[in-house]
């Protein structure tokens, strides 16, 4: 009997000492090395669309510009822009850029409802119209994710979050209040069937509008810490869903099947009264740091977005539309009023401490992409101070952590190529540069 109970306590420390050992996250290692720079200066890096020859498509935003560089780098040409230049112009102030069948990418114009197919040179093959007009806009950004093709041909993204506006109350028009999740479809760009794929857990933003004689204050009410899904798809068609609540993967393959992957270890930070408070104030002195380095702008124009925030929290803009009689044209992607010269002011403001998560999140939205290989890398939230850049998780199709990289400093991943190739985005004060490195 004795030497049952030591056979059996054996058993338990081994059993324990195993789950320790798959529970143990592996050391964070250095990214491998800077193989190209581009010298073609760029105001951001939004998108890359690695091609099986070398050749790489940026999708630069901010500059309204998509780029097509060599291999190397080292030369490039103009795809599309916001001028003449080009017959592919950048119409309006986003667009995004998909990789569709073989080398072809298809570049989206939100304003125009309309998809260019772009051919492996970056001329213009064809024009689709955008299979859902209310969704062209989460065509056209990776923070909601980055869209993809299952081996199918359908279109797989987050689609726009299904707002159904209030009844009028007293005083009128009431602002609807944006949900807390939305789903992740696929869609037949043939027959525009629609499928829902699963669900996703937005941030919480809630909007008020206040009005007097002659002006209309509209107020955002902001959680700077969100607890959040984030998603991908992945070369073979599936999708994946990250879940912030607990960390951990659900899987709905290609055919349909399910499965949920145990919780990826993670360093949990947990937040005391205090340290909510100083996250908050850290938010608003960087928000009011951003714009106050902006010019200010009337008639029918905006200040630009601010972006950035502690620990890479994102920190939202502000602008002021001035509508002339009968309603501007809004200035910065805003709309007209109406008003007949009524004030439009717009400003952002954040929880109190105590809505913030009792511990810090794993990830922010738009931070997972997955690799050729079928890897998904997420860019996490720092719990403890960690001198470079940010830090990836890499987790394996089986919803195993099996590396955690970091980048460079100021860098974050933009795209993966063939042959374990990582794309960059470098910023350099005011200015962004594209590299190429290797994985190890």
């Amino acid at each position: 009997m004795k030497h049952l109970r030591v056979l059996k306590f054996i058993v338990a420390v081994a059993t324990l000492a195993s789950a320790a050992a798959a529970q143990q996250r592996p050391p964070v290692r250095q990214l491998g090395a800077v193989t190209a720079k581009a010298t073609e200066p760029l105001a951001s890096i939004v998108m890359v669309r690695a091609l099986s020859d070398g050749h790489v498509l940026v999708n630069d935003v901010l500059g309204r510009r998509v780029l097509l560089f060599d291999g190397a780098l080292t030369t490039s040409s103009l795809v599309a822009d916001s001028t003449s230049a080009t017959a592919n112009a950048y119409a309006g102030r986003t667009a995004g850029l998909i990789a569709f069948h073989g080398d072809s990418s298809l570049f989206v114009d939100p304003q125009s409802s309309s998809m260019l197919v772009l051919d492996p040179a970056g001329k213009v093959a064809r024009v689709m119209s955008v299979p859902r007009p209310r969704d062209a806009a989460m065509l056209a950004t990776v923070q909601a994710g980055v869209p993809g093709f299952d081996p199918a041909g359908r279109l797989i993204y987050r689609e726009f979050p299904n707002i159904r506006p209030p009844a009028p109350g007293p005083n009128g028009f009431v602002m609807p209040q944006l949900p807390e999740s939305t789903s992740i479809i696929r869609i037949d760009l043939a027959t525009r069937k629609v499928d829902t794929i699963g669900f996703a857990k937005i941030p919480k933003v809630k909007i008020n509008i206040e009005r007097t004689d002659n002006n209309v204050r509209v107020t955002t009410l902001l959680n700077p810490l969100p607890v959040v899904d984030d998603w991908a798809v992945l070369p073979d068609g599936s999708v994946a869903f990250v879940r912030g609540s607990d960390y951990h993967v659900d899987w709905v393959n290609a055919d349909g099947t399910k499965l949920s992957s145990p919780k990826i270890p993670f360093d949990w930070q947990r937040l005391t009264d205090a340290d909510k408070a100083a996250f908050i104030d850290s938010v608003k002195a960087a928000r009011a740091r951003i714009v106050a380095a902006q010019p200010a702008t009337t008639g029918a124009a905006a200040t630009g977005a601010a972006a950035g925030g502690a620990g890479g929290a994102p920190v939202a803009g502000r602008f002021q539309i001035i509508a002339g009689p009968g309603g501007g044209a809004g200035g910065g992607g805003g709309p007209g009023n109406g008003t007949g010269g009524a004030n439009i002011g717009f400003q952002p403001t954040f929880v109190e401490p105590s809505e913030l998560p009792d511990y810090k999140p794993p990830f922010f939205s738009g931070s997972t992409r997955a690799d050729l290989d079928g890897n998904l890398w997420i860019r996490t939230i720092p719990t403890k101070f960690i001198a470079g850049g940010p830090v990836y998780d890499v987790i394996n199709r089986k919803g195993e952590l099996m590396d955690r990289v970091q980048v460079p400093a100021n860098t974050v991943i933009s795209g993966f190529g063939p042959n374990g190739t990582v794309y960059l985005a470098l910023t350099d004060n005011k200015t962004v540069y594209l590299e190429a490195a290797h994985v190890r």
